[in-house]
């Protein structure tokens, strides 16, 4: 059976592409490597956005497990508009409503998603791994989530946590999608 752990990255000093972890953050990849060798899944491949963020949160468990981080494009933040957006939470709010809506400049959802979904299909294409984790960010996350079932949403991306880690396993039926991380994963 495929799996893909679904990874978004731990507290991050900005929201820039080079944007550092914060202390709490640099902590909080370390537990979420310790959670991740108690998943019991070995981890074939790791595949992460680009942006700094994203590359550190995994880099503890990928170093202890000797696995190599490649980085692809594909996984990087989903940008709302070139311009700086006062309400941001509602235009969120409303691509999600309406995945073709797009500020000028920005990715609808369906755009994001068109774009994040190809690196999904290559790996579940690919023969080559059994376990992949993809490392992203919230917004993709929720996207991606909502292509494997429906009900993820604008609602369901505020209650995510950094980080948060989601399962979706592959089966003949269709995708099983659950939540693997709880907020007391990150206090243990």
């Amino acid at each position: 059976m495929k799996r893909l752990l679904l990874i978004r990255h731990c507290n991050a000093e900005g929201q820039h592409s080079d944007s550092p972890l914060t202390r709490e953050g640099i902590k909080q990849a370390r537990v979420l490597a310790d959670f991740l060798e108690q998943v019991n899944y070995p981890v074939d491949r790791i595949i992460s956005s680009p942006y700094l963020r994203a590359i550190e949160s995994i880099k503890p468990y990928a170093d202890n497990h000797h696995v190599s981080v490649e980085t692809d494009e594909r996984l990087k933040e989903r940008l709302l508009s070139e311009e700086p957006i006062d309400d941001w939470l509602d235009v969120l709010q409303q691509s999600f409503q309406d995945p073709d809506f797009r500020l000028r400049g920005g990715e609808s959802s369906n755009d994001a998603l068109a774009r994040s979904f190809s690196i999904v299909q290559d790996t579940l294409e690919s023969n080559q791994h059994d376990n992949v984790v993809l490392v992203t960010h919230g917004n993709l996350l929720a996207i991606l989530l909502n292509e494997f079932e429906k009900s993820y949403g604008f609602d369901e991306w505020k209650q995510f946590s950094n980080p948060d880690v989601f399962m979706v396993e592959i089966t003949p039926d269709g995708y099983l999608v659950q939540r693997l991380w709880e907020e007391k994963s990150a206090n243990s």
